[in-house]
């Protein structure tokens, strides 16, 4: 995998594809809500996805809650047996970033981007220190630039080459050569009904331009394509869809029968993760054979 990361603003960054000649597919895994210092996350799961990145020679994009970060002698969330022991050491803040950088580091070429979640602003806000910064460093900047370090909301850029010689028509979004993500670590409580999707229609309202949504925090897992009516300058006519993807998480909150989760009557929910799966093809628009940009999103158990 070649790519390079370029950061236009702290909520808005491009990474830019430089691949073999002859390649027509990329890929990008999805990820959200790791917690994964918490002693119920699917350590075995997140290092299988890491592993069939590292093979596909994909970028990881992880928007929040990499850390749990709950069992910090001040949280009164705290709770000794949600965490592992090696994060009982009186050093807590420190081991939780030690240990995830001894597990991410055989991956950090493949790592491209983190953002913070909720958990990780509660230690921002209660002990003045930045998790997911202090992690990145220990990642180290490659030279890719990478990993770069988000904001809890904003833009992802993924460009494309296109084809030598191609001509791209203007007449549909998926043919500019690029795919264009807004991720937001997420917010609310999923609701045990609608389980979040009802905020597509809120979304899709105020984020006119990204042909993906991705949000994460709820732990739900689902995607939802919103279908678009368009128009270009020069009038005509075409439809195109904004895909909205909840990210579930690798932590399992429902075995064992007994915790906060089961007090207020959680459901058990499903642990994974998303590929992003961009490849270029060929597609008639108005006649004319353009090279054009796919993308689909694919479950990764």
């Amino acid at each position: 995998m070649k790519a390079d990361i370029t950061t236009i603003s702290r909520d808005s960054h491009e990474i830019t594809f430089h691949p073999k000649k002859g390649k027509t597919e990329f890929w990008a895994l999805l990820t959200s809500d790791r917690h994964h210092d918490n002693a119920h996350t699917d350590w075995d799961m997140e290092r299988r996805h890491l592993q069939e990145a590292k093979e596909r020679g994909a970028v990881v994009c992880d928007f929040g809650d990499l850390f749990c970060a709950m069992q910090g002698k001040y949280d009164p969330r705290s709770d000794v047996s949600q965490c592992r022991p090696e994060h009982q050491q009186g050093r807590y803040l420190d081991s939780l970033v030690e240990t995830a950088y001894d597990f991410y580091k055989p991956y950090a070429d493949n790592i491209f981007f983190l953002s913070p979640g909720n958990h990780e602003m509660s230690i921002t806000k209660r002990h003045e220190t930045d998790l997911t910064e202090r992690l990145a460093e220990r990642l180290g900047r490659s030279s890719a630039g990478t990993p770069v370090v988000g904001s809890y909301s904003g833009y992802l850029r993924f460009n494309i080459p296109r084809s030598s010689g191609s001509k791209v028509s203007g007449n549909g979004r998926n043919v500019r050569g690029n795919i264009l993500l807004f991720y937001h670590h997420g917010y609310g409580g999923g609701g045990p009904v609608t389980r979040g999707v009802i905020q597509t229609n809120r979304m899709a309202v105020y984020l006119p331009d990204p042909d993906l949504v991705v949000t994460g925090h709820t732990h739900d897992s689902w995607v939802v394509p919103v279908g678009r009516s368009r128009i270009t300058r020069s009038g005509k006519t075409y439809i195109d869809r904004q895909v909205h993807v909840k990210i579930p998480g690798y932590k399992d909150e429902y075995t064992g029968g007994d915790g906060w989760h089961h007090h207020r009557g959680g459901p058990p929910k499903v642990q994974g993760a998303f590929w992003l799966r961009m490849y270029r093809s060929t597609k008639k628009i108005s006649g004319k054979e353009s090279d054009a940009i796919e993308f689909e999103i694919l479950e990764a158990r």
